[in-house]
């Protein structure tokens, strides 16, 4: 378990948990959601080699074939990668780091976390190795609805365009206007600086050069707001509709955010 105890900000990181970022307390207020029952439901956490599902569980790789992934959490199909339900190691104050199991054997992850006076600089970074599986990073935090001593969630958020999800809900590679919410959408062509609001107390910017975000918002005591390299099932949205032009190479597999918390 690491401890961050930064002026207004006490961050815990678990570890042994996906290196759960468990906690971010800003002036004793608490901004993530606590553990519910999964891993997929709680906390700050990283998402990678792969972000979103992968239908069926199913990846390629060009020298190896096919690859299956572990389906158990949303079966048939894979979601959000290794890093958050694995063991990682600390390697210094607020960096962990993860070796990640076949089929991205010989692959690593390291993630860091740094407070900057009123702001949490959130990094993610993948050395594929020798695996040339196609990879692609995102975050996961969840915001809690309502604060302990009130103010209401609500979220500023903007996009040109956003991928039509399928009936298993997955994102297809087919481009559509913005729907209404509710949201569990893959968005490209942000407009401004995505937020979280909570009113007379905070607003939380959150800065990003990612080219894809995902907005959830089906959970009734919490949202997501995820920055990501690349849309859920991405490598399979690239081989249906090249013209994506999805980067999920070497170039791509960096991915920060800048979590801003100003007082209102």
């Amino acid at each position: 378990m690491q401890f961050i105890d930064d002026a207004d900000f006490q961050i815990r990181i678990d570890d042994d948990q996906g290196a759960n970022i468990a906690s971010v307390v800003w002036r004793e207020m608490e901004f993530a959601l606590p553990f519910r029952g999964s891993p997929l439901n709680y906390g700050w956490y990283s998402l990678a080699p792969w972000a979103g599902r992968v239908r069926d569980g199913l990846i390629t790789s060009p020298t190896t074939g096919v690859h299956q992934l572990p389906t158990n959490l949303k079966p048939p199909h894979a979601i959000h990668g290794f890093g958050f339900v694995s063991s990682w190691q600390e390697i210094g104050p607020g960096r962990s780091l993860l070796h990640l199991p076949k089929p991205y054997g010989g692959a690593t992850l390291e993630q860091k976390v740094e407070v900057l006076d009123d702001a949490i600089r959130w990094s993610l970074e993948y050395d594929p190795g020798d695996c040339d599986l196609p990879a692609w990073l995102g975050f996961h935090p969840w915001f809690p609805r309502e604060l302990d001593r009130g103010g209401q969630l609500e979220f500023e958020f903007s996009a040109e365009k956003m991928l039509k999800r399928d009936d298993e809900g997955i994102a297809t590679s087919e481009f559509v206007a913005p729907g209404p919410k509710p949201w569990d959408d893959a968005f490209t062509g942000i407009r401004g600086v995505p937020a979280v609001l909570y009113e007379d107390v905070l607003r939380i910017d959150i800065e990003s050069d990612a080219p894809w975000w995902v907005v959830y918002t089906e959970d009734s005591e919490g949202i997501c707001v995820e920055p990501q390299t690349a849309p859920p099932d991405a490598a399979n949205a690239n081989a249906l509709n090249p013209a994506l032009n999805l980067d999920l190479g070497p170039n791509n597999h960096y991915v920060e955010a800048l979590f801003v918390f100003n007082a209102l």
